[in-house]
């Protein structure tokens, strides 16, 4: 009974393990671009669209991450991260532009500016993560140009390919949102709410890294666990 608990706590100890050493394997194949990934697609529908941002510039901390908003939308709801200071950018339209509801606007969100309050080391990666209402235009992809800007040398990325052209040829990319088809069901924004202040539990309280710190303390403690009670076996007999 006693060796049977000990190889059932032995596996538990193995699987976790395994899943850790998987889920740092796929980190670090991360891309090394900043890229754009969104959790809905759909068109006229609010999406939370997180950026990656990746090794800084050749081996230069990133200082500041400069995120243009394509010309489609007109406003953009950042989230809150505890590593980074955030702002928006406004620019004056050179005409107003009516809205679906009915209203003009003479301005709107150019660009979100993340500044970092502590330079992100370039062995490391962070996300960003934006709330936008995706333009009613299925089957358009729209651009998000963003500057990287570090200690020494910034990166610019902001190639959009050409027709015909593969984006995995460019050099820096633009991150970018493939639009789909609409949701027949409709989209609802108390969903991309609950999304954000789930996305919000991830980014404001640095818990990436303090969850990979848990994980391997729980792993930890199994290894001491099935240790310890190995221990006891062998002196009870």
């Amino acid at each position: 009974m006693k060796n049977s608990t000990l190889r059932r706590t032995l596996s538990a100890t193995a699987v976790a393990g395994g899943t850790a050493a998987l889920m740092m394997a796929g980190l670090a194949g991360a891309s090394a671009h900043v890229g754009a990934t969104p959790d809905k697609t759909a068109a006229n529908s609010y999406a939370l669209v997180t950026f990656g941002i990746p090794h800084g510039c050749d081996t230069s901390a990133t200082t500041k991450v400069t995120i243009n908003l394509p010309q489609e939308l007109t406003d953009a709801q950042p989230t809150v991260n505890p590593n980074w200071t955030v702002e928006k950018v406004t620019e004056t339209l050179p005409e107003p532009k009516k809205l679906d509801d009915g209203t003009s606007i003479t301005k709107r969100t150019s660009q979100i500016v993340y500044t970092a309050k502590t330079p992100l080391d370039p062995h490391l990666r962070d996300a960003l993560v934006l709330s936008v209402k995706l333009p009613d235009a299925a089957g358009k992809t729209i651009y998000f140009p963003t500057l990287q800007t570090c200690e020494q040398g910034q990166t610019d990325w902001s190639e959009i390919p050409k027709d015909g052209q593969n984006e995995h040829d460019l050099k820096s990319p633009a991150p970018s949102v493939a639009i789909t088809a609409a949701d027949a069901s409709g989209d609802h924004h108390a969903a991309a709410t609950v999304s954000t202040e789930q996305a919000s539990s991830v980014t404001d309280d640095g818990s990436t890294a303090r969850s990979w710190a848990g994980m391997l303390a729980g792993i930890a403690g199994l290894v001491l666990g099935a240790a310890a009670f190995f221990s006891r076996s062998k002196a009870s007999k």
